[in-house]
Formats: structure tokens, sequence, C-alpha cells
């Protein structure tokens, strides 16, 4: 699948998308059937309006001849229509702001769940900033336009039939005159349409860009920083940030030419209106209150026809951005489990590898006929250069992926036979790029365990060496953690992301450099923390510090996608091949 944002969009399947937006309006039925009699209402008090402008002008009977009690009977009522009219559409807004509300709560609820069942391979492939995008900005965009252009579309359409009908009520004639550049303002609209429709696609791909650079060069800052990289991620972003706005003017210049074009058509419709009128009126076809109100009648006949042109592009930009979070939401979840797929009964920690080949696209391989035993309690470590296909192997281990051929057993058991859940419930990891949560240190150590009372955490935390400095910050185990452990450093990160993993009690461990982040002190107590915590476990330890994993029971010496020698360390060092080589250039 290809990543979600892209430079430049195919146009959209409008109707397919107006019809999944249908689908969550459907669920306020009562809401919309309601917001639908306010609407037509109000436009229906506004409508008599003019036809009573009219009647108050036809008591005019000539100079001093004014029929005043007519004139205030029409005024106390186009007051009172207009009042009412004005109530229902103050009431209609405040509905449909709140429908917009929870379509948006439950759209991005949606979405959310959504990345909770996207596979892994899914947020390899896309950038953070562009998937924040879909949940924030494109939703927001949405709730505009459900808040705010359906309702004006809506209510445009109910003026113009209405108005319509009132012309041909008031003056059949001057009707034809008021139609006559209809088509063209048809034509117009559809034309512009076509052309822009493109264009909010790009824009709405070009924000996701910028968001996902965005993101990416602030979550680097001290990278970017000690690189000397400041000036070429100005000049990038400039570059995308022109992109952006060139996209945002292109679809606002031509967005905004559609109202004012359509605009001058129907002044032309106006125009001839008046002139094909005051001929009416000299040969008394019609009366002068009857132009009057027929003259308000096309105002709010072409009016909305001139709304509906300023607020259609918005509507086109709502469902470009519609069908961005629908692309999310179509996105394929990770690969369903076996009909009789199981829960394991007791995991003993046994796992196999037998002739495994996978890549993560089928023209890369990343490994090529790779077999592996680990029984239960032993400590595998695996080790090997950059790319080689280390933490591949921990990736289908914990079913981030699946294998293009060959099985992973567990305990003799194809694991495909289990649940994902359960499979993955039987590790416990330490990764390198520790990751921490805006929350309570008590919290993030019992992230794993529901439920762990504060003593199992403070035993662990004790167990991870972390105990002390948890107990110097200034709530102790309350101290609330920035976003992403910001507030504290590397290493105290990495001591409670191992103290989590002890919490969590799991028949196997995956570690990951688990002790890269910290000084040679506190590393030689987390060894004798982690050894306390491998007991009885089978563990799989990447490691690039080839000292600390020196009494693995099998080392797995991984070379261009396979197993190029196996062993203990001393078997290793005496078969003087790619072992003995990295592990003296590490000494010497």
């Amino acid at each position: 699948m290809p990543p979600l944002s892209t430079k430049t969009e195919k146009p959209k399947d409008t109707k397919k998308t107006m019809r999944r937006l249908a689908v969550y309006l459907l669920r306020y039925r009562v809401g919309l059937l309601l917001a639908l009699l306010f609407s037509v209402g109000a436009n229906l008090l506004a409508l008599v309006g003019p036809k009573l402008s009219g009647s108050a002008i036809n008591a005019i009977q000539g100079p001093g001849n004014v029929d005043f009690s007519r004139v205030f009977h029409y005024v106390r009522l186009m007051i009172l229509f207009y009042v009412l009219s004005s109530l229902m559409n103050y009431l209609l807004s405040v509905l449909m702001m709140k429908i917009g509300r929870a379509i948006a709560r439950n759209m991005r609820n949606d979405v959310f769940e959504k990345l909770m069942k996207l596979p892994v391979s899914f947020f390899d492939r896309n950038q953070t900033g562009d998937i924040i995008s879909r949940v924030s900005y494109d939703i927001d965009v949405i709730n505009s336009s459900l808040s705010t252009d359906v309702v004006q579309l809506f209510s445009s359409l109910i003026t113009v039939i209405g108005a319509f009908i009132m012309m041909l009520v008031v003056c059949p004639p001057l009707v034809l005159a008021a139609c006559v550049t209809i088509p063209l303002s048809i034509f117009y609209t559809r034309h512009m349409t076509k052309k822009t429709r493109p264009m909010f696609a790009r824009r709405s791909a070009c924000y996701g860009n910028l968001n996902g650079f965005s993101e990416e060069m602030f979550s680097g800052q001290r990278t970017l920083q000690a690189y000397v990289h400041e000036e070429r991620s100005i000049r990038d972003f400039d570059r995308i940030n022109d992109e952006a706005c060139d996209a945002f003017y292109d679809t606002e210049y031509y967005g905004t030419m559609i109202g004012p074009s359509v605009n001058f058509i129907n002044n032309l419709s106006l125009s001839l209106v008046a002139i094909l009128g005051s001929v009416l009126y000299m040969y008394k076809v019609v009366r002068l209150g009857d132009i009057s109100s027929f003259v308000l009648y096309s105002r709010k006949f072409s009016g909305p026809i001139n709304e509906i042109a300023n607020i259609f592009h918005e509507f086109l930009s709502a469902l470009a951005a519609a069908e961005r979070v629908f692309r999310l939401l179509d996105e394929p979840e990770e690969t369903p489990d076996k009909e009789d797929a199981r829960l394991p009964e007791e995991i003993r920690g046994s796992v196999a590898l037998k002739d495994i080949t996978f890549g993560y696209t089928k023209e890369k391989i990343i490994l090529s006929g790779v077999n592996l035993l680990a029984k239960p309690g032993q400590l595998i470590a695996i080790v090997g250069p950059t790319g080689a296909g280390k933490t591949t192997i921990i990736n289908l281990l914990m079913r981030f992926y699946d294998p293009q051929q060959g099985r992973i057993l567990l305990d003799g058991t194809d694991h495909l036979d289990y649940t994902r859940s359960s499979v993955r419930r039987a590790y416990a990891m330490v990764l390198q790029d520790t990751w921490l949560f805006h929350g309570t240190v008590y919290d993030n150590i019992a992230y794993g365990r529901e439920g762990a009372s504060r003593e199992e955490v403070v035993a662990a935390a004790k167990a991870a060496r972390i105990h002390k400095y948890i107990m110097c910050l200034p709530k102790g185990y309350d101290t609330i953690i920035t976003e992403d452990g910001g507030n504290i450093s590397k290493g105290q990160k990495q001591l409670m992301t191992i103290a989590r993993a002890m919490l969590y009690q799991s028949p196997m461990l995956i570690l990951d450099e688990a002790t890269s982040n910290v000084d040679t002190q506190t590393e030689r107590q987390i060894q004798k923390a982690i050894r306390t915590l491998m007991q009885g476990k089978t563990c799989f330890v990447i490691a690039h510090r080839l000292s600390t994993i020196q009494h693995a029971d099998c080392i797995l010496v991984i070379d261009g996608g396979a197993i190029a020698e196996q062993g203990t360390h001393d078997e290793l060092l005496a078969k003087k091949g790619l072992y003995y080589t990295m592990y003296h250039s590490q000494f010497q």
C-alpha cells in the first residue's frame, strides 16, 4: 500500500464520499428532521416578507392617498414573520453545531479505533504528522462544513424553490427575464467546480506533508542542531511551506472567483427584470408593489445561487478532507486471527523458527531460510552488522509482521494457531527507543499490568535500580512525566521501561540494547537487575556491545539476512569467523 500523503492525488469520488458522510449524518435522524423543520419554517416565513412588502406599497393609491391601516398591518406581519424566521435560524444553527460536533467526535473515535487496529507497517510507511492531520485538521474541516455549509446549502435550495414559485405567483412574464441568465450561471459553476476539485485534494495533501515534516523536525531538534542543519531545514521547510501556500492560494483564488462571477451574472438578470418591469408597469400589466415584490424575490432567487457558489468550494474542501479520512478508514487492518485461533493454556517459552523467509516488500527480502531454536529459559543473543535483520526477527516473533514463507513455533505449536494478542502478551519488551506517556511515574511503570498495586510498582522500581531516583522527584511516584518523558534523562527513561517490563511478568523477554542509554556504572547495576529478571524466562537480546552477552546460551550472528554463525561466546571465538572479527574490533 502507498503512503497516505502524496504530492498529487486523483480527483475524488464525490458521490461515494457523500454517501459515506450520510451514514454518519443518519445516526442523528431525529435531530436532522428537526433541523429540516426549522430550515423549512424559517425560509418560508422569510419568503412571505416580500409579498407583504409589495402589498404595503400597493396600499398607496396615489399622492396623499395612503391606507396607513393596511400599511401598518402588513408591517406588523413582516416584523412578526422575520422575528420568527430569525429565531428558527438561530435554533437551526445551534442544532447543526451540536450534530456536527457529535459527528466529528464519532469520526475521531472511528479513526482512532482504526489506528489501533492497523499493522505496524502502516506507521512505518506514513509520517506521524500526516496521520495527526487526518485526526485533527481534516475532521475539523468536515465538522465546520456540516455545521454551516450544509445548512446554508439546504436553506438556499429552499429559498430558490420558494422564491421561484412566488415569482410565478406575482408576475409570470417577469420570470423569463429573471431566469434567462440561470443556464449561464449553472454552466459557469459546473466548469469552475471541475477545475477546483483536484486543487482541494492537493491542498489537503500538502498540509499533510507540512505537518509531517514539522513533526519530524521538532522531534529531532537536538540531532538537527548537533549537525548544524538549521539553515538546510529552513530551506526545506520554505519549499514545503511554499507548496502548501501555493496549493492554498490556487484553491482560494479560483474558489473565490466563483461567487463574484455568479453575482455579476445575477445582476445582469436584475437589470433585465428592471427594464421589462418598467415596460409592464407603463402598460398597467403589473402594479408598483408587485414589481417591488418581484425584485425582492428575484434577489432571494439569485442570492442563494450566489451563496451556493461562494460556499461550494468550502464544501468541496470538506469532501476532500472526508475522502482522506475515509481512505485511512479503508486501510487494511492486521490480518485477522484464524477462526479456530485459541489462547495458549500455558506458555513455557520454547520458540523455533523454521525456514523463515521475509521481506518488508516482495522485491527486497530481508531474511532468507532462517532457522532458530530457543529452549525454555535460554538466553538467545542476536548480533550482526547494521541492517542484517536483527530487529526483523523480533518483529516476526511479536507478530508485527508475518513471514512470507516458513513457520514460527511457540511451544511446538504454530504461533498462527494462537491469537495475535496472546502471542504479544507472552513477551515483555525493552527497546532502545524508550517510550513514556504523559502521566505519573506510577502509571508509566504499571502500564502493562492493569491494577498493579503501589507495592508491586515500588518493588519493580527497586529491582530496576530506579526507586531512589523516583523518591527524589517532587511528588515521588505521583510526579507527572511530560510527553515522551521530556523532563527526565534518557537513562532514567530506560530504567523506567525496564521496571515496566519487570512488572509485566511475561514468560519471555525481548531486550534491544536495553542499557544503551545509561552510564557504565548504572549499566552494571542494570545488568544485575536484568539477570534477575531473566531467571526462568526465554530471552532474546539484540546486542551491539558484545561484552554484555558473553554468558548467552546461544549467540546468533546474522549477516545478509541469514544466520552466518551460532554458538556460545567461546565456541564462536574459536571459529575465528565474523563474530571473532566483531568482538576483537570492539576491544582493540
